[in-house]
């Protein structure tokens, strides 16, 4: 049987596919969005800037927790500086030991015995996080395992850092009772290595080798491959932490680092990582202050040597700012005069950074020399040698 249809009818069947086929599509849409904006459970995080310290974001940032091998971001630290230092050298040939060779987990395969290069240790313990390298490098930096986690903890209280404590160097924790960090301090170690340019030379790298292209390097940080403008940094997991990540990342001249503790998933680190990091860059900017020097005038020494100093930003003059203030306004509020002797570092002012009348930040003004007590002594001296 032929069944014809009118113009107007075929016109509603054509809008009704068309309506299904939206309403069909749309959910999976906003099903995809809700999952970008999903809050991803950790048991803790936090986001920094390394360009100023400031705390952007944070959850729980101070809980003691396993690090597992993010613990390395600190052994990474003292090898680097006893490269800066020259206490060792790249090209160094360093012939692995029992103790190095008995580490489990993440490895190179180092035979007792076997050479190599600081260099190619190094490498693996930052792409691979190969724990025997690690272990022999902490050797060769400290004349032994033990003497290197003591230099680690020595390090974290230079620091100033309260909440961590290491018993290797590895960040294995099957066999410890007293190894712990938490997010915020991890994240004050990261800003120190990455200081060190030496470290990107192998933190944003893929794939490598060594032995001659025999045993392959794949990097564990995954966004290493995916994230615009990452730059490192360490990737750690056992049954004990959870998976773990601590990521830093550099975009519009503003460089962030994110540490993820204790996720429930290897995506679910990466993923909350790069959360953290998406936030910092939408909504925050770096700004370089430059100080007018003419509104730096000078500040009038009581009884020193020198009658008069003028003030300088000694410290970092980068400041963080959400990208949505208006523009800056900078107030200068310096002291008239200060007694003597003033020393190199002394405050001698502040220059407050507002928008739209709200305080963001205060950068001190300091002196950048040390000017002694006009004293007798000094004022004889000076006679005589006129004399």
């Amino acid at each position: 049987m032929l069944i014809l249809f009118n113009g107007d009818y075929m016109k509603k069947c054509i809008i009704f596919v068309l309506s299904l086929a939206i309403f069909i599509a749309v959910p999976q849409q906003f099903k995809a969005d809700d999952t970008e904006n999903e809050e991803i459970e950790v048991k803790s995080s936090i986001l920094m800037c390394l360009d100023t310290g400031d705390v952007i974001k944070e959850n729980n940032a101070y809980e003691h927790l396993s690090p597992a091998s993010v613990t390395k971001i600190m052994s990474i630290l003292i090898i680097l500086e006893a490269i800066d230092n020259g206490e060792i050298g790249l090209d160094d040939m360093v012939s692995a030991s029992e103790n190095a060779v008995s580490k489990g987990g993440s490895q190179i395969w180092l035979e007792v015995g076997e050479q190599m290069s600081v260099e190619d240790l190094l490498k693996a313990v930052i792409i691979s996080s190969a724990n025997d390298a690690c272990t022999l490098l902490g050797e060769y930096v400290a004349g032994s395992d033990e003497a290197f986690v003591e230099r680690m903890n020595v390090r974290v209280a230079e620091l100033g850092l309260n909440n961590s404590h290491f018993e290797n160097c590895t960040g294995l924790d099957d066999e410890i009772t007293n190894h712990y960090s938490c997010a915020y301090d991890l994240a004050v170690i990261a800003s120190e290595v990455v200081k060190h340019d030496l470290v990107f030379k192998y933190s944003t790298v893929w794939l490598d080798s060594l032995r001659n292209g025999e045993t392959e390097l794949n990097n564990t940080n995954k966004l290493v491959n995916t994230y615009d403008g990452i730059t490192g940094l360490k990737t750690g997991t056992t049954s004990n932490a959870g998976f773990c990540l601590c990521a830093t990342a550099t975009r519009d001249n503003m460089s962030l680092v994110s540490v993820v503790l204790g996720a429930k998933t290897s995506d679910d680190r990466f993923d909350k990582s790069a959360q953290l990091l998406d936030y910092g860059f939408a909504n925050y900017r770096i700004e370089e202050i430059k100080a007018d020097e003419s509104k730096l005038a000078y500040v009038k020494i009581k009884n020193g040597i020198k009658k008069k100093i003028k003030p300088q930003i000694t410290d970092s003059n980068k400041v963080l700012v959400k990208k949505d203030f208006d523009e800056l306004e900078y107030v200068y509020n310096l002291k008239r005069e200060v007694s003597a002797p003033v020393k190199k570092g002394d405050i001698l002012g502040e220059i407050i950074v507002k928008s739209n009348d709200d305080e963001i930040v205060s950068i001190p003004l300091k002196a950048n020399e040390t000017v002694s007590e006009n004293s007798f002594l000094y004022v004889f001296g000076q006679l005589f040698k006129k004399i």
